[in-house]
């Protein structure tokens, strides 16, 4: 059984923001926390480990998993989520985020926030008396990372140092979280991206020096074969994401060949787990026979969301 006596006393009241704030140590803890949450739920077994507590959802980008997982997670734990619609707040209206900040740190007792300008959430977390936690932002995605860690360690075991994980794609926000909660595990971590959309310098270089000291390894390539040859994990996620619309065609001309499909799959390890963040365009950045078959554990690490989100939530509120 999880070991619950001093969870609340190792990160109560911390945010939750990137995953590069944790040591390798307390993200493990909390993965831990998060097979125990799922254990207990799976059984039946009620765990109102925050019960009493209001969690304010604030979203400026919509989403389907962000919103139930947590939404229901919440419930789960014996709080209460309340969701906050950038329309309905004054934030919407030009109200300065410390404003907003200094007023929900005394009405509820934690903040989750998913918007655009990673910016925003730091000047949230700067003025909040309450934890903050980063939904998704346009430079990372450490709540999704948090999802993905935890089903890698149910398909593959527990110990994912030396594992190589192989994403494949636009250097995005979760190429940026990816890299660095892969470093924090000691992973050999590819990130397999064309000139012009590979990860930001800023973050790569952070996951190097995360890898320096854990013994893992952080790769940027464009040799998309050579960075699935053997890999453990292959990952995809969408060529142009929210607010990249007007990009679509260019972003399709550029990663056309950087897509996860059969061909691929063969120069991976034999028992390779094929990984998507959801949402799927299928026949883009992956095949349907891909995310179907017998290697895809995507609907697991959809699932999963939800259980690494309440260890996050029970361990900083």
């Amino acid at each position: 059984m999880f070991n619950l006596t001093d969870f609340s006393q190792r990160l109560a009241g911390r945010d939750f923001i990137a995953l590069a704030d944790y040591s390798p140590e307390e993200l493990v803890y909390l993965l831990d926390l998060a097979d125990w949450l799922k254990d207990m739920q799976k059984r039946g077994k009620p765990h109102r480990l925050l019960e009493g507590k209001t969690l304010g959802l604030i979203f400026q980008k919509s989403s389907t998993r962000t919103r139930v997982s947590f939404e229901a997670g919440m419930v789960q734990l014996g709080g209460y989520p309340m969701f906050l619609s950038a329309n309905d707040l004054q934030m919407g209206r030009g109200e300065p985020i410390r404003d907003t900040a200094r007023v929900l740190s005394r009405y509820v007792d934690g903040v989750m926030i998913r918007t655009f300008n990673h910016d925003d959430v730091l000047e949230l977390a700067q003025y909040a008396d309450i934890p903050v936690i980063n939904g998704l932002t346009d430079d990372l995605h450490p709540c999704q990372v948090m999802a993905d860690l935890m089903t890698i360690r149910e398909h593959r075991g527990q110990n994912l140092k030396g594992m190589k994980m192989t994403y494949v794609g636009d250097g995005n926000n979760m190429a940026h979280s990816l890299m660095i909660g892969g470093a924090k595990m000691g992973m050999d971590v590819v990130i397999a991206s064309p000139s012009g959309y590979q990860p930001s310098p800023r973050y790569t270089q952070m996951a190097k020096r995360i890898a320096d000291v854990t013994g893992g390894s952080v790769t940027i390539t464009d040799d998309i074969g050579s960075a699935a040859r053997e890999a453990d994990v292959l990952y995809a996620d969408v060529w142009a994401s929210m607010g990249q619309e007007e990009e679509a065609a260019a972003r399709m001309a550029a990663l056309k060949d950087f897509q996860v499909n059969k061909a691929l799959l063969q120069l991976a390890a034999k028992d390779v787990i094929v990984m998507h963040c959801l949402p799927a365009h299928r026949g883009e950045e992956i095949t349907e026979e891909v995310l179907e078959g017998a290697y895809s554990v995507v609907f697991d690490q959809a699932e999963n969301r939800m259980h690494a989100q309440k260890a996050v939530l029970a361990g900083v509120m």
